[in-house]
Order: C-alpha cells, then structure tokens, then sequence
C-alpha cells in the first residue's frame, strides 16, 4: 500500500488521536519553534561565551527537572489514560502525582542551593544559576501528564502558544548584548511559571478536580508506580543533560557554547518527531490492553511514516550542515559544523530507540528491562564521556552522545527480536 494511502486510512480511523497530535504540534511550535526564532538572534548577541554559559546553566537545571518530573509524564500518563472514565480515580490520581511533585521540588531547592554556593564554578555566576532555577518551579506545576493521559492538550494550547509569543517580542526588545544575560535567563523561567501556574488552575476550574494533599499511603504508592520511569528518566539525562554539562566541567563557555548551538539546531528536528511519540503513547497504552495485534499494527503504519520523514530530514540536514551553520549561527560558529555532522541522525535513531522502547517495551510491560537497559548504557555513556570529553572536547562530546545512542537502540532491537515480539505480534504481509 502506498504511504500516502497508509497516511490519509490511519487518519480517517483515527481522529480524536490526530486531534490531540495536531494540539501537541502546536503545543511544540509554542516549546521549540518560538525559541528557534530567537536563536539565530541569541547566538550572534550572546555569543559563544555568553551562549555557552546559558546552555551549562540549563544543563545544570534540567537535572532537577528530571528529579521534579520524576516518570510521572509517563507513569501518570498511562494511569490516567486508563481511568478516564473514573472521574474519582482520576482526581486521586492527580492529588497524589502533584503532591510528590511539590515534594520534590522542595528537595530539589535544598540541594541546588548546597551546590551553587559550595563550588565555585557555580558561585561565580550564581545569579545565572537561580534564575534559570526558577523555571523549575513553572515545570513541576504543568500538569502535561493530566492533559496527555485524557487526550485533551488542546486545551491549554492556546494559553502556551500567547506566553511564548510573548516571550518571543520580550527576547527581541530587551536582550541586546551579553549583558542582558540575566534578562533573559529570567524572561526564560517567568515563561515556565506562567505556563505552569495558568495550567494547574485549568485542572481545577474546567475539570471539576479539586486538589488536596494526598496522605502518606498515597504519595507512597506514586513514588514506586514511578520509580523504574525515574531511574529511566535519570539514566537518559546521564547521557543527554550530562553532555553539556561534562563538557562544562572540562572545557570554558565558549567551546559549551559551540556544541549547544549545533544540539539546538539537531534538537529542533528531533522534538518535532518527538511530538507523535508522546501523541501516540497513550493512545498505543488503551490499544495494548483492547488487542496487541491492532497495537502492533497500527505501530508498524506510524514507524513507517515517521521513519521516512525523519530520516530524509536527517539527510538533508547531514549535507547542508555547512549551509545550515553559517545562516543560522553565524561565522563565530564555524566549528560548529562537524558537530552538526556528527550528531545529524540522531533524532532518527532515537525515534527507533523510542519506538522499542517507551511505546513496544513499557506497553508490553517490560520496565524493567526497559531500565536495565538505560542504567547500563547510561553508566557506559558517563565511562565514554570522561574519556572523549577531557581529550576532544565538543567533538568527543559528539561522538560520545552518538555512541550512546546507536548502543541504546542496538540493544532494544536485540532485547525485542530476541523475545520474539514482532513475530508473535505481526506477520509479514500486515500493513
């Protein structure tokens, strides 16, 4: 069957998916496209030693994102998506998975501050760092796993793509040169708090939900039903986050500054595969438990498609890279360029990487092998680091993160042919 027809069937028999994958499309335009427009803007105005010192600070902020996210946008998702039709399940739910938030988030506070003002590699721009905390907050408030586990994202769609519009005209009026660094560390994290305040009041007000905080047995109860998808989260951010932050630790701003600013432009593609991913996750948990026959076939059509998508942007972006650097960096980022090369067909790996494991391993019940698998690479991810980065700098750090991933996903193709899944669960001639 031709792609397009494979295309044009999967949408007509499946609309409300395709309505939700359309919101979170916008959503991400809000998320990812918005900041690509203030890139090419930041990179030349901050430069590479202002720009790499705002990429180590988020670095260094995102682990506590992780912390405070703890699975739960897929853990919480799932039991949601579930229990939908359980107005009550669902308010329980939402009362406990928030309460362990917050939790965390006070937490994550104490140590942060241990940590800016014990090292001096943070104290000396420690301004930078607590602001860029700040956003923290705004993440652990926005309730993304409530509105993905009922399918509704276009609810909040349009409040996220206003602030970030927002948030685009501040960049461009107020940050004029280095110094405005702090500026726009706090322009950045004003956008995540009122993202996250606005949608934790929508919860209230247009579900009917009325939060209390959870007791004791329940925030228990959480934090095991989420603690595989943390170590998971935790592991990943070993080998993502961790990048730029060991090259941080070995190296000064401006060589973080080259290797940030060519992830970004490779982050850019690899989030808009990223939004079929987590349309399609709770969708493929409500199909899993109806038929894993369906389930597998409806996933061989979406492998399919965004795998020929993915990787003919992939391509383009591995021969253009000089072309795509220069107009979109700049000459200061000339040695940006192999970087870009390197790390160009990352978001196709990682989509298969995704696709065996959050949507074939974690819906099949496999979690713990699913963190097996990422505790183990991730501890290889931080072996490789510390050998590559101290000796090749931003290059190892590319080559570092591209091994990590080609090994994440040769393992979890291995670990699913060698239980047999495809052939249980599809036959050859099915599309």
């Amino acid at each position: 069957m031709p792609v397009y027809e494979i295309i044009k069937s999967t949408i007509s028999k499946n609309k409300v998916l395709f309505k939700n994958f359309s919101s979170l499309s916008i959503l991400q335009i809000a998320n990812y496209i918005f900041p690509l427009i203030t890139f090419p803007y930041l990179v030349r105005v901050l430069g590479p030693d202002g720009f790499g010192l705002v990429a180590f600070a988020t670095a260094f902020v995102n682990y506590f994102n992780v912390i405070t996210d703890y699975g739960f946008n897929l853990s919480a998702t799932r039991e949601i998506s579930i229990s939908r039709n359980d107005k009550e399940e669902i308010n329980r739910i939402y009362n406990s998975v928030l309460t362990v938030k917050l939790i965390l988030f006070l937490f994550s506070t104490i140590v942060f501050l241990l940590i800016v003002f014990a090292f001096p590699k943070f104290n000396q721009d420690y301004e930078i760092y607590l602001a860029s905390f700040i956003s923290v907050f705004g993440m652990t408030l926005f309730p993304t796993w409530f509105f993905q586990g009922i399918e509704r994202m276009g609810f909040i769609t349009g409040i996220n793509v206003a602030i970030k519009a927002i948030w685009v005209v501040s960049i461009f009026l107020l940050v004029h040169n280095p110094s405005d660094i702090l500026l726009l560390v706090i322009l950045n994290s004003i956008s995540a708090i009122l993202i996250g305040i606005i949608g934790t009041i929508s919860v209230p007000v247009f579900f009917k939900l009325k939060f209390s905080f959870a007791n004791i047995g329940e925030i228990i109860d959480q934090i095991k039903k989420g603690w595989l998808f943390f170590i998971s989260n935790i592991s990943i951010s070993l080998y993502t986050i961790s990048a730029t932050f060991i090259l941080g630790l070995f190296s000064n701003n401006t060589v973080v500054g080259y290797f940030s600013a060519a992830d970004k432009i490779r982050l850019a593609v690899q989030n808009l595969t990223a939004i079929a991913g987590r349309t399609v996750f709770p969708h493929l948990s409500k199909e899993f438990k109806r038929s894993k026959k369906a389930a597998f076939k409806f996933l061989k059509k979406y492998t399919l498609v965004t795998g020929i998508i993915t990787f003919s942007i992939c391509t383009v972006l591995f021969l253009s890279a000089e072309q795509v650097v220069l107009i979109i960096l700049g000459k200061n980022y000339y040695q940006s360029i192999l970087i870009l090369k390197i790390i160009s067909f990352l978001p196709f790996i990682i989509l298969l990487s995704n696709i065996g494991g959050i949507q074939i391993m974690i819906n099949l019940n496999y979690e713990y092998e699913f963190f097996v698998i990422f505790l183990v690479v991730s501890i290889f991810s931080l072996i490789l680091s510390f050998i590559l980065v101290p000796i090749y700098f931003e290059m190892g750090t590319a080559l570092s993160v591209l091994i990590t991933e080609l090994v994440v996903t040769f393992v979890i193709i291995i670990f699913l042919y060698r239980k047999n899944i495809f052939n249980k669960n599809l036959s050859t001639n099915e599309i």
